[in-house]
């Protein structure tokens, strides 16, 4: 009788805790604020920013790889890090999806920075708001804008392969395409063009784009929005077959500078993907755009700043969903089945006990 008294008890207790507990964390849920940290871990930003800087000293392209990164986890679930999981017996990597398979780079400065975040402040940032602040800081160290990151980003415990193969954009994907793509991540046509501009700075594989340079429409042609001496000089190094890795300068005169000459070169039918062409030759409505930043280095950094922000708080986690995890490959907790209340768990455990 005792025995069963006292485990009523604790179950009473555990059961309170968690109500309050969880009350406590919804009632912040979806607001994220660039001072999150400020307390709980006060060097976080200077932690990242530090790392960031370190790798992209090393290599300069982990700049555009880390800004990459960022976007290819936001456009799948939302940004909760979910891009970053290997595969294990409950979940298939989205690593393993065409847009990101032998493609996708950066996740050995995230560990070094989960690392270095785990000795100051331990189970405290999440890997989500890594992400973030890494691709800002990626923007930053190339001469981009700067801007607050809102933070509170919670990490995902399950990844989306199908998500990934589905909701990134592709580089021949047609500009309707792309547009819905975006649309159905809340960003709008500003953001589209604003974003494709970070394509100033990194690399694309020929494999990327050599669709455009022998058979773009299935004909055996050339794509005739492609300048044809810009065309001749890629077809040096990327082949009708063979060097599918390959690297090419997104923005060749300044590839690792963040300015508008990404806009300039489409100006010149030098755009180098295919979905950074369309943005001209497609629509009006982007065309404008393309002409805007062209002219306009300025306005293109400021509306880049904007968007990202935009597209960096696209369905994050928070408040009591996800999780905090101190790996960022792996989920430290397991996901719980649909609709199981999360205090079942601590029940079966005394149960067992």
């Amino acid at each position: 009788m005792g025995f069963s008294r006292g485990v009523a008890v604790v179950f009473a207790v555990l059961f309170a805790l968690a109500s309050v507990c969880t009350a406590r964390q919804e009632s912040s849920e979806g607001h994220l604020y660039p001072q999150f940290y400020d307390r709980s871990c006060p060097k976080a930003k200077e932690i990242v920013r530090s790392v960031v800087a370190q790798a992209v000293a090393r290599e300069a392209r982990m700049a555009a790889s880390l800004v990459r990164l960022h976007f290819h986890d936001c456009f799948v679930k939302g940004c909760d890090a979910s891009v970053l999981l290997d595969s294990s017996p409950s979940i298939v990597s989205e690593k393993l999806s065409n847009p990101n398979r032998n493609s996708i780079r950066g996740f050995d400065v995230v560990d070094e920075i989960k690392a270095a975040l785990e000795r100051e402040c331990p189970s405290t940032v999440s890997c989500a708001d890594i992400l973030a602040l890494a691709a800002r800081d990626s923007t930053v160290l190339t001469g981009g804008p700067n801007w607050e990151v809102p933070l509170g980003r919670r990490d995902s415990r399950s990844a989306s392969l199908s998500g990934s193969n589905n909701n990134i954009p592709a580089p021949n994907n047609t500009l309707p395409t792309i547009v819905t793509k975006f649309k159905l991540q809340g960003l709008n046509l500003v953001d589209l063009v604003a974003l494709s501009g970070g394509h100033t700075i990194g690399m694309s594989r020929c494999t990327s784009f050599r669709q455009r340079l022998y058979n773009q429409t299935g004909n055996g042609l050339a794509d005739f929005t492609l300048d044809a001496s810009y065309a001749a000089q890629l077809r040096t190094r990327c082949p009708r077959s063979g060097g599918d890795n390959n690297l090419f300068p997104l923005d060749p005169p300044s590839p690792a500078g963040f300015d508008n000459s990404y806009f300039r070169n489409i100006l010149a039918a030098r755009g180098l993907l295919s979905s950074d062409q369309v943005l001209y030759t497609r629509s009006a409505a982007t065309r404008r755009l393309v002409r805007l930043y062209a002219r306009n280095n300025a306005h293109f950094l400021r509306q880049f700043a904007r968007s990202m922000i935009k597209m960096s708080a696209i369905s994050p986690l928070t408040g009591a969903r996800g999780e905090i995890r101190r790996n960022c490959r792996r989920s430290t907790t397991p996901s719980p089945a649909p609709g199981e209340p999360v205090i079942l768990s601590i029940v079966l455990l005394f149960t067992v006990s």
